[in-house]
Parts: structure tokens; sequence; C-alpha cells
């Protein structure tokens, strides 16, 4: 979920002839930029930059498709390659939290790696615009996303190395090798990518794996990878047909989003525990901010409540869950 920005350079550096406005990206004139703006301007940049790359990814452009203007844009942002380093790392953000959470699952290194990379195929052709701003556009991009993307496969980069531990005879692999294997990964992923359709499929998996694990545990290992079932794809879920924060009566805070994906990762909470995950710590106020949402229809309560002395039991509503779909990258 986006969040309010955090790269620490300050306010943003004023246009040509423009002068900066007190309290930098924060407000605008005397009205506070809310976070939905934000996440509709990081939604509408990438899927620009899906149907034009980088190269065609204009502030005009973004900020017609976001619905919002230049000088919005511009509190938030200092120039097209600020926003989409935002754009890249709110991907990346969600790409990283799929591969650690399907790797947890597992005790054993090549188990680990294979949720992890499993899961990143499918994340990918679920959502082949997420994938291809990590994968593919941010090679077209400056000095700073490129030296983003660097860092980002430091851990990927470590997490593979770990297969050293396994190899059983001699010294094991050169030193670069698991360096080299994560950059051979992505450039087959890529390469699927730049196909008609666009997305690396699922069956990529085994071979990846073969590659993956070959040097560390030996040609066996890689044949066993090779030989496994092929996992078949999940359905993607639905699109909204429309932007579903048009319309709705009231403003997204921060706070609200937080509780919004806190009833999405938890369906059935309680009050409480949604309050631990939103980070609220005030009962009556969590109180009457669920009570607005369910009065929005965004969530539902199928627990006893109060009344009957038990605890509530909150879901998003399919229109909840449109709304904490469109402020994630990619939804």
């Amino acid at each position: 979920m986006p969040t309010p920005r955090s790269r620490g350079t300050g306010a943003p550096r004023a246009r040509p002839g423009q002068r900066r406005r007190p309290g930098g990206a924060e407000r605008v004139g005397s009205v506070q930029v809310s976070e939905v703006q934000r996440a509709r301007i990081i939604n509408a940049a990438a899927e620009v930059v899906g149907e034009r790359g980088y190269g065609g990814m204009s502030v005009a452009r973004v900020t017609g498709r976001a619905g919002v203007s230049r000088r919005t844009f511009y509190d938030l942002f200092e120039d097209r390659e600020d926003c989409f380093t935002a754009v890249f790392e709110e991907a990346l953000a969600r790409a990283t939290r799929v591969a650690v959470d399907a790797a947890a699952g597992q005790t054993v290194w090549c188990e680990q790696v294979r949720a992890g990379l499993a899961s990143l195929l499918e994340l990918a052709q679920d959502e082949p615009v997420l994938g291809a701003v990590v994968v593919v556009h941010a090679l077209g991009c400056g000095p700073k996303v490129l030296a983003a993307r660097a860092r980002s496969l430091q851990p990927a980069i470590a997490f593979v190395e770990r297969g050293r531990a396994g190899v059983r005879t001699g010294k094991g692999p050169p030193p670069l090798t698991a360096e080299g294997i994560v950059g051979a990964v992505l450039a087959v992923i890529h390469g699927r990518m730049l196909e008609p359709n666009g997305r690396p499929p699922l069956e990529l998996l085994n071979p990846l794996m073969g590659m993956i694990v070959l040097p560390y545990l030996g040609p066996a290992a890689a044949a066993r990878e090779l030989s496994r079932p092929t996992p078949k794809a999940r359905r993607a879920p639905p699109r909204p047909p429309h932007d579903p924060l048009d319309g709705l009566a009231m403003r997204l805070t921060y706070r609200t989003l937080r509780v919004l994906a806190a009833i999405a990762q938890q369906p059935g909470a309680s009050n409480r525990e949604v309050a631990e995950r939103a980070d609220v710590h005030d009962q009556g106020q969590i109180s009457k901010l669920l009570a607005r949402l369910e009065h929005l229809g965004l969530i539902q309560n199928n627990g006893p409540g109060h009344a009957k002395g038990e605890a509530n039991a909150w879901r998003l509503t399919s229109k909840g869950a449109d709304v904490e779909r469109s402020v994630r990258l990619g939804s």
C-alpha cells in the first residue's frame, strides 16, 4: 500500500519560475494532499509506462490518467524520474513481500528458492505491469533508478549464495556464481516479457530452478527440478471496471488505508486486532472509523458484536476490496 513520501531530501525542487510552497510535498496551498492522490499518480504512472515505456511517461500523460493537476504532481514529485522511482520502489516492495512470504513456509534452501520464484512468476502473470516495471522498464531509466535496482538485487544474490552450504564435495562454484545466476534468471524473464503476451509463464519455473541449483547441488538435483510437476497458473483476480475511489464520500487518510489493509490481511479481525495492525491506539477512534467505513459499505461485520458480549469480525465488502486494491500498485 502506498505510504506518504519518506525519501529524505526535504521538499521537492521548484520548477523553473515556480516558488517552493511552504510544507513542500505535503501541502497544496492550504489543503493537505491526500495519500490517495499520490497512490493515483503512482498507479497512473505504472499504467502509462506499461503502455508506452519510460520514454513515453510524460507528466501530462500521468496527470491526465490520474485525474490530478500538474501542481499536485509537483507537490509530490520532483520530476518524472522521481515519480518512476516511487513506482519502482512500490513494485519492488510488493514483489519482495510476496517472495519472502512464500519462502517463509519452507525450511530447505532449495524449496525456499522454488517457493519464492514461483510466487514471483505468478505475480508477473497476474499483474504484468508490476512485473514489467521491475524487470524491463527500470533498465531504461536514469542513474537513480538503476542504482536502486542494483541495490535491490543484493538480497536475492545473498539468498542464492546460501546454496553453497549444500555443496558436498570440492570448494564449490566460483564466488560470482550467485550474481551470475540472478542476472541470468532476470535475463530469461526479461526476454519472455518482451514477447507478445508480455508475461513469463510458470512453465519457466522448473528450467530456472535447474539452472539455480546445478552449481551448488549438482546435476542430479537439477534433473529432479526439471522433472517436477509443472505448476498451474492461478486465475488472476478481476480488475475493477472503473476507479472505485470516484464518488467515495470520505477522504481516505493514511490511517484509513491502514485500517482497510489490516482487514484485507486478516479477514474476521476484531476491533482490537484491526487497531493493532493499523497502529491506532485509541479504541474510541478505531470504533468510530470502523463504523464510518461500514456505513460507506467498505466493510461488514460478520461477528456477534458487543451486543452479545463477543468480538466483532470485520471483512472487506467487494467495494472495499476494490478500494483497497486500487491504492496498491498494479491493481
